[in-house]
């Protein structure tokens, strides 16, 4: 069995062969510069999946884990309702994170809607 994959896989039922795709996970993973990046990405979804517990289901469906970097977290709100609620529950959700071991670093509440913006017409 070969150390490794190959680098490009023939087309069944043809004469040509096609580059091998990698899934993005390995490919962050094996270059140095980009695996702190999937290292973070994977923190911030890792403090969001903690919690679970903390805030309610109907509230969680409208978040997704933002960028974590030196200046804090970021959680971002599918609108502004679920934002301004979110800045109600920042001593919590701070809380919550302290007690499963992430240290005390801002949070940011940010609103990405998931709706594409209206087009305009000329």
């Amino acid at each position: 069995m070969p150390l490794h994959k190959p680098l490009f896989t023939s087309l069944p039922g043809a004469n040509s062969v096609v580059p091998r795709a990698r899934p993005i996970a390995e490919s962050l993973a094996g270059d140095d510069g980009l695996a702190g990046l999937l290292a973070r990405v994977r923190a911030s979804q890792a403090r969001l999946d903690a919690l679970a517990g903390v805030l309610p289901a109907a509230l969680r469906a409208h978040l997704r884990a933002g960028p974590l970097d030196d200046d804090g977290w970021t959680l971002l709100a599918g609108n502004a309702a679920v934002a301004a609620k979110l800045r109600h529950l920042l001593p919590t959700i701070a809380e919550a994170l302290a007690s499963k071991g992430w240290q005390a670093t801002a949070i940011r509440v940010k609103v990405q809607s998931t709706q594409a913006p209206p087009t305009r017409r000329a």
